[in-house]
Parts: C-alpha cells; sequence; structure tokens
C-alpha cells in the first residue's frame, strides 16, 4: 500500500508544478489553489507511504522520478528548452534511484 501511496504523491509533485506555472505568479486563483491542494495532497501521501517505505527509498523515488517527469512535462508541456548538462543530471539522479532501490539498506 505504501508504494500506491508513494505514486499518489508523485502524481502531486507532477500536478504541483505545473500548476504553478499556470498560475503565472498567483495571478490566476484555480491554478493557484489548485497548485496548494496538490503539494498539501502530495506530503499527506508521501507521509502516508513513508509509514512503510524506506525513507531513503521513499524520497529518492519521489524526488528522482518528480524531478525527471516534471522536466518531461515542462518540455512537452510548456515547450521549454534542456541542454545536455541537464540530461547528464537528470540521467545520474535516476541512477542513483536504481541504486538505491537495488542496494538500498532494504535489501
Amino acid at each position: 500500500m505504501g508504494y500506491i501511496f508513494l505514486g499518489i504523491a508523485i502524481l502531486g509533485e507532477l500536478l504541483g508544478p505545473n500548476l504553478l506555472k499556470a498560475s503565472n505568479g498567483f495571478s490566476s486563483l484555480w491554478e493557484t489553489l489548485g497548485s496548494l491542494v496538490s503539494y498539501g495532497a502530495c506530503f499527506y501521501f508521501l507521509a502516508l507511504a513513508m509509514k512503510t517505505v524506506n525513507l531513503n527509498v521513499a524520497y529518492a523515488l519521489w524526488a528522482g522520478l518528480g524531478i525527471v517527469l516534471t522536466t518531461v512535462l515542462a518540455i512537452v508541456i510548456w515547450q521549454e528548452s534542456i541542454n545536455m548538462s541537464s540530461v547528464v543530471g537528470i540521467v545520474l539522479i535516476l541512477s542513483g534511484v536504481v541504486i538505491l532501490n537495488l542496494y538500498g539498506p532494504g535489501h
């Protein structure tokens, strides 16, 4: 069940910054409120996930997948550009997530 809660937390981590971007500096009420609700739900479900998922694994997955998927959404939805240094950084983050999941203290 912890990984289901973690998945929901990651979805909140994706929705929050995109709504924050859409709020145009808090000038759009519904996007601002949606962002705040999304972040609240994100942290709530992350806390629930950490009841059964190790902190280092939960946070690495939440942050790592959040960074990667938010970057993909920024490119696709907001037409933002990315450079090779950013790609290398993201690959390193994903490598860390994989290593933690394969060889972390829970294994």
